[in-house]
């Protein structure tokens, strides 16, 4: 995308009406780990909690009869002439009673991630969504259509105030594709959750952005196309932009929001207006592609050659800490980490005398000694 300065600007008719400057949000670098965990963790705000009832399994009068009868200790329920009387209860062993480690409603449901991650998501998710290939890896259809980002002008939105007249925008730019495929994936829901108001699902379409002076015209024009979400642009939502933590949603933009990302998310060189303290985070290295990189002539040319693989099946293995050549083979670094060490260790004994020097410093004094006691026990004889 850091090729691309500009992107064209299309009308209703589907016609190059101009161009405008690329935001500088869509050369982010794409992290999908980093959206993928702060979708994970902000998607659970949306959760209802639940519980099982505070009395499920305790409603009835049991009590143990302790020991000496021959039975366990479990309670059992007090009574005579049904089944019921001296069945064990309230236990999760027993039939009909409640379950190990009741859930409460009181768990920690919600997550509140850090505010530079959730910003680093959405730019990422932002710069996903300007990626064809990304965009056609989340099963979109937008092989027909003139140009990913698409930025339509705001003056083809004018007349859109009816669900049929967003149809037709949507048919001349060749983005219905995308709505009719969400429409034909609607299915009942399998498992249990039909039953929870939930009982349909199907996939996402195109995500309209708008700038807050197009309004509620165009939201009420197009929410009730199947897929399709509208969004203001000053509150774009990393759920939305990539829905189940996968980056590269089909987004439509109208012109107005489209000059409004530069001042809303800024620049590598200018902080956001809107957002306090924050700027746009830069890429880590200028190509991504690290498999190229690897493999390319300039990389392949420097490393050394491969051993082979029956000389090091059969080589004999030495211990690296006493053998010094061995070591070599396995660290390089070895030889001047030797080498460093030897200094250190000159300099540590500079001004100490000689082993040499030492000696002979002993051996006269032991001389020095054994005439002084000979003196000595010559004088005592006298």
């Amino acid at each position: 995308m850091a090729t691309r300065p500009v992107v064209s600007v299309y009308n209703g008719s589907n016609k190059n009406a101009g161009s405008v400057k690329l935001p500088a949000v869509f050369t982010a670098p794409v992290r999908p780990d980093l959206v993928q965990d702060v979708f994970k963790n902000l998607n659970k705000n949306r959760r209802q909690p639940y519980a099982v009832s505070r009395e499920a399994g305790h409603q009835t009068s049991a009590e143990s009869w302790g020991t000496g009868r021959a039975v366990a200790r479990i309670p059992r329920v007090s009574g005579g002439g049904t089944h019921r009387a001296g069945q064990g209860a309230f236990g999760n062993m027993c039939r009909g009673g409640r379950i190990f480690a009741p859930t409460k409603i009181w768990r920690r449901w919600h997550r509140r991630p850090n505010l530079n991650q959730r910003r680093y998501a959405v730019t990422s998710a932002l710069a996903g969504s300007a990626i064809p290939a990304l965009v056609l890896a989340r099963g979109h259809r937008v092989e027909q259509i003139a140009e990913v980002p698409l930025v339509v002008d705001s003056a083809a939105f004018d007349n859109v105030v009816k669900t049929s007249e967003a149809v037709t925008l949507l048919k001349s730019l060749n983005a219905y594709a995308d709505v009719q495929k969400a429409k034909e994936s609607r299915h009942i829901r399998g498992g249990h959750g039909k039953n929870r108001n939930r009982r349909y699902i199907q996939r996402r379409g195109p995500l309209l952005v708008y700038t807050s002076a197009e309004g509620s015209k165009l939201w009420k024009a197009f929410r009730n196309l199947p897929g399709v979400e509208a969004v203001n642009v000053s509150r774009l939502n990393l759920l939305q932009l990539a829905p189940g933590g996968h980056v590269g949603r089909f987004c439509i933009w109208t012109k107005a929001a489209f000059q409004q990302l530069d001042t809303i998310y800024g620049t590598y060189s200018t902080h956001s207006s809107q957002k306090k303290h924050y700027q746009l985070a830069r890429p880590l290295v200028a190509n991504p592609d690290l498999g190229r990189i690897i493999n390319s002539d300039e990389i392949q040319s420097k490393l050394r050659a491969k051993h082979n693989k029956l000389t090091a099946v059969h080589a004999v293995k030495r211990n690296p800490l006493v053998n010094y050549r061995f070591r070599l083979r396995l660290n390089p670094y070895a030889k001047f980490a030797r080498k460093a060490h030897k200094n250190v260790v000159s300099k540590k004994h500079a001004g100490k005398p000689k082993a040499a020097d030492r000696k002979k410093v002993v051996k006269n004094n032991k001389n020095f000694v054994k005439t002084l006691l000979s003196a000595v026990a010559a004088k005592k004889q006298e």
